[in-house]
C-alpha cells in the first residue's frame, strides 16, 4: 500500500485543490498537540457520496463541542467534497474531511488559533476482506473502555477519543482477531473500535444505547431498515453476559458497512437470516445511489 503521504492526487485545503504532496502542516499545531480535530468518515460508491449532507453537518457539530466554528457553512463543505471526488476520479472509495486548530497558539488554551479545514479521497472497495464479510469477523474483548460523557466530548467525532480504539484494535489484531469489543466506564456493551454493535436475540435485534459513544450514520440506516422489515429494534443496557444469548451480531459502520461477526471472546455467532438480510439491503441501498448516479451522468451526457 502506498503511504498516505506520498500519493498523486488533489486534496482540497482551506478552499483550494492542492496537489497531494502539498497538502502539509507544521509541526507546532494545535490539533496535533492537544487533539483539537474532529473528523468524518464518508463512503463513495459510483462518485456518489453516501448521505454526504449528514456527514457535513455532524463535522460542523462535532467542531462546535469542541469550542470551534469550522469557517465553512454545511452546504460549502457539500460542495468541496463533491469538487474532492471528481478531481480524485474516484468511483468507489472513502473521503476523509478533517477540521482543526492550528499554530498562531501553543498551549492549552487556543483561543484564536485559525481552524483549517481539508478533505481528501482515496480509492478503497472494501475495509474487511470478501470472506470476513461472508463468514463474520473475530473480535477480542478490549482493554480500554468508552469513557463517561461528564468526562470526554463523546457526542463529538473528535480525534482524541480514538487513541483508546487505536490501541484496542492493535492489540487484538496481534491475538489474531479482526477488531475488538469496548464496554463503557460503566461495563455495559458500548461498540467495536470504530463501529457500532448489534445482536440477535429471539428473533428481535438488540443494540446498545448511544449515550457515551456515536450514534452512527449507519447505524440509524440500519435501525430504519430493520425496521421496515418488521424487525423489532430494541435499544437498551447491554450487559456483557448477555452475549451468550444472541445467536447473531453484526457490526455497522461506513467504512465496515453491515459485517457480520462469528466470534466475540468466548461467544459464538451465526451469520443468520436477519444478519443476512440486513446486509443484502444495506447493499442495495447504496447501490441505489450508484444507479441514481449513473443516471444523471447518462442525463447529463
Amino acid at each position: 500500500m502506498l503511504p498516505f503521504d506520498d500519493r498523486d492526487g488533489k486534496i482540497w485545503f482551506d478552499g483550494k485543490l492542492l496537489e497531494w504532496r502539498e497538502a502539509q502542516i507544521h509541526v507546532l499545531s494545535h490539533g496535533l498537540h492537544y487533539a483539537s480535530c474532529v473528523f468524518e468518515g464518508e463512503r463513495v460508491y459510483n462518485g456518489k457520496v453516501f448521505k454526504l449532507n449528514e456527514h457535513s453537518e455532524r463535522l460542523v457539530n462535532s467542531g462546535r463541542v469542541l469550542d470551534f466554528e469550522i469557517p465553512y457553512t454545511v452546504e460549502e463543505i457539500n460542495q468541496a467534497t463533491l469538487a474532492t471526488v471528481e478531481a480524485m476520479g474516484i468511483k468507489d472509495g472513502y473521503v476523509r474531511p478533517l477540521a482543526w486548530r492550528g499554530s498562531e497558539m501553543m498551549g492549552v488554551t487556543a483561543q484564536h488559533n485559525k481552524i483549517h479545514l481539508a478533505i481528501a479521497a482515496w480509492e478503497w472497495p472494501a475495509y474487511f476482506s470478501p470472506e470476513a464479510r461472508l463468514q463474520g469477523i473475530r473480535m477480542d474483548w478490549a482493554q480500554y473502555r468508552r469513557p463517561d460523557p461528564a468526562t470526554a466530548p463523546t457526542s463529538s467525532k473528535a480525534a482524541g477519543l480514538y487513541m483508546i480504539c487505536t490501541l484496542s484494535k492493535h492489540e487484538a489484531e496481534r491475538k489474531g482477531y479482526n477488531d475488538a469489543l469496548m464496554l463503557d466506564y460503566r461495563g455495559q456493551v458500548a461498540e467495536a473500535t470504530g463501529a457500532n454493535i448489534f445482536f440477535v436475540i429471539d428473533g428481535q435485534l438488540h443494540t446498545p444505547i448511544a449515550d457515551c459513544f456515536l450514534n452512527g450514520i449507519t447505524r440509524r440506516t440500519v435501525i430504519d431498515l430493520a425496521q421496515k422489515r418488521g424487525i423489532d429494534v430494541i435499544e437498551r443496557v447491554i450487559m456483557p453476559e448477555e452475549l451468550c444469548k444472541a445467536t447473531e451480531c453484526f457490526i455497522t459502520g461506513t467504512a465496515v458497512e453491515v459485517t457480520p461477526v462469528r466470534e466475540i471472546g468466548e461467544h459464538h455467532f451465526t451469520v443468520g437470516e436477519i444478519t443476512r438480510q440486513l446486509v443484502d439491503d444495506y447493499d442495495i441501498l447504496v447501490q441505489r445511489g450508484h444507479k441514481e448516479a449513473a443516471s444523471a451522468k447518462h442525463s447529463a451526457a
